[in-house]
């Protein structure tokens, strides 16, 4: 543990790593890359190539954001992803041993939090599910049978027919085993059950967080922390990010697409056709039901078409490919409409969706798992919806409730200033055990260096241990507990040599008796670390992790290290009359 601390003190640097087509990676290549960087006044430390793969190492986060717009205008299509990279010598690295990982606070950057429009999902489900009624009752050929949303988020179907009811029972029993059906005359009602209703916004949340880290690996950012705050919100914390615009689009973004066929005729303008507008506010009728939604999009990559316009190249799953395939050979020389999707907040703050159609081709032949759409407009446009499809699409809409920013200078500060804290605490007290405990003192103080070593030493080893400011406050703490438990032992101590009992004796009789009090007093604290570490977030596990790591270390260094050193030293000490 404590050499896993040393990568700490040599600290990082920001980088980007860029994925570069083979057949152009050379070494005149990256003398050319480095070359067109600095001539743009963006210095680079260190370039590092593996194969096609090739690192960055840039001397602050200010030359790292220059350097990524000069590399998109460079390579397009290439993805391109910041992190951050120690400069500790490189046997260290090669043993698997990296910095401590900086939180927000620290390192700067952008926190986002999400509000997750749950209802608006579940009211899409219950839309989702009237349109399945009514086509399973067209199917069946039964009329005079209405199908409507009631206003408590239930479902009514009044009818005179009692084949309606059945037919409508067996449905629901079948496909929505969740559903709970009330029978009253002439009239079924269709609720969810309160568990399913739980159940089912977590799923929604979830499926929306898993959603959010693959846009956020789109953006090509290694290091962030997305995870669910409460019951429908998510925190996003992006460090090292100083230009959250991108960030915000992208994060915030509900885009999706699905595909329709288009109807055409007297009878398109039906009520159970869907008429939405294109991208030059002309009409277009469309089918109600899609072909194809944007969850089958495994990939999706901009490009430029034979006329030199703006494309997007889309690939399906195993099941999406089916789908597109059967519908595709059965409607050869009939138009498909791709219809773009997005949620907007109004004025007001409630969630409203805009739908367009942004496409209407002719099916030329049978299609599969892969083909293009055109009409999403400009290039930039086209690489942000291929980004947004190649993430997913979200379950749910979500919103902004709350964007800080954190500069890399202030997160500098925080640093310095905390562990200018930390430095001045761990001097007082060092100063102080010397001095009031002379040579037991001595031992305390290695073992409480020791302890701060295998303390950073541990935060850099757990995967997924963070550094915050709160943090910091708790290894500050930690020095007062490490000394504590030597305080209580050198006290025993002192008290079996009044007794009268040899130096060694004491020795082993006060670490004894105290281990006990230290142990109760260190699971107590640990209790509580738990409970912060548990129900906490953000700052507060920060502070909670720390403590409760320095509990452990405190309790190793204090009590066996130091006993070690002094039974090595004194264990075999006669006097009876000894100053320590």
């Amino acid at each position: 543990m404590t050499l896993s601390a040393i990568p700490t003190w040599f600290g990082e640097k920001p980088s980007i790593q860029l994925e570069l087509p083979e057949q152009t990676v050379s070494s005149s290549s990256i003398q050319t890359l480095q070359a067109s960087l600095e001539a743009q006044g963006i210095p680079v430390l260190s370039i590092n190539q593996e194969s096609n793969k090739v690192s960055l190492l840039f001397g602050n986060e200010s030359d790292q954001s220059h350097a990524r717009k000069a590399l998109n205008d460079l390579y397009p299509e290439q993805p391109i992803a910041f992190s951050y990279e120690s400069v500790a010598p490189q046997w260290l690295s090669n043993l698997g041993m990296n910095p401590i990982k900086l939180g927000l606070d620290l390192r700067g950057g952008v926190q986002f939090l999400l509000h997750v429009d749950v209802d608006k999902a579940m009211q899409e489900q219950q839309v989702a599910m009237v349109d399945e009624i009514k086509a399973n009752l067209r199917q069946n050929m039964i009329r005079n049978t209405r199908v409507q949303l009631a206003s408590n988020n239930s479902i009514t179907v009044s009818t005179n027919n009692p084949a309606a009811l059945t037919s409508i029972s067996e449905l629901v029993h079948e496909q929505f085993p969740d559903w709970q059906i009330t029978n009253h005359e002439n009239e079924l009602s269709l609720s969810q059950s309160e568990q399913y209703k739980t159940e089912n916004q977590s799923v929604i949340v979830q499926q929306n967080l898993q959603i959010m880290r693959g846009r956020i690996e789109e953006l090509g950012i290694t290091e962030a922390l997305v995870q669910r705050q409460g019951s429908d919100n998510i925190r996003i914390e992006l460090p090292g990010v100083q230009d959250p615009a991108q960030a915000k689009n992208v994060i915030g973004a509900t885009a999706s697409l699905a595909f329709y066929e288009v109807k055409g005729g007297s009878s398109a303008y039906s009520r159970q056709n869907l008429v939405l507008k294109d991208n030059d506010g002309r009409s277009v009728v469309l089918d109600k039901s899609p072909v194809l939604t944007g969850e089958h999009i495994t990939n999706a990559r901009s490009g430029l078409g034979e006329m030199g316009t703006a494309e997007v190249n889309i690939t399906l799953d195993h099941a999406g490919g089916k789908k597109m395939s059967d519908f595709s050979a059965t409607h050869i020389g009939k138009p498909m409409a791709t219809v773009y999707r997005e949620y907007k907040t109004n004025a007001d703050g409630d969630t409203q969706r805009s739908e367009r159609v942004i496409s209407v081709a002719t099916i030329q032949s049978q299609l599969g798992s892969q083909f293009r759409i055109t009409g999403a407009g400009s290039m930039q446009e086209a690489q942000e919806l291929a980004m947004l499809l190649r993430a997913g699409s979200l379950t749910a809409p979500v919103t902004i409730v709350e964007e800080r920013t954190i500069g890399a200078s202030l997160g500098a500060e925080n640093i310095q200033n905390g562990f200018a804290a930390l430095g001045f605490g761990l001097g007082m007290t060092l100063l102080f055990m010397a001095f009031w405990y002379r040579r037991l003192g001595w031992v305390a103080n290695i073992a409480l260096c020791t302890n701060m070593f295998c303390l950073l030493g541990l935060i850099a080893l757990l995967p997924g241990a963070v550094l915050t400011l709160p943090g910091i406050a708790g290894l500050v703490l930690t020095v007062g507990m490490a000394v504590d438990t030597n305080v209580i032992i050198f006290e025993r101590i002192k008290d079996k040599m009044r007794e009268g009992r040899t130096f060694a004796q004491s020795i082993d009789s006060g670490f004894d008796s105290a281990f006990s009090t230290i142990l109760d007093a260190n699971v107590t604290t640990m209790i509580t670390a738990v409970i912060l570490y548990s129900i906490g977030n953000g700052p507060i596990q920060g502070f909670a992790l720390t403590l409760g790591l320095g509990l452990l270390t405190s309790i190793f260094t204090g009590v066996f290290a130091s006993r070690a050193i002094i039974n090595l030293i004194w264990g075999k000490d006669a006097r009876r009359e000894v100053r320590v």
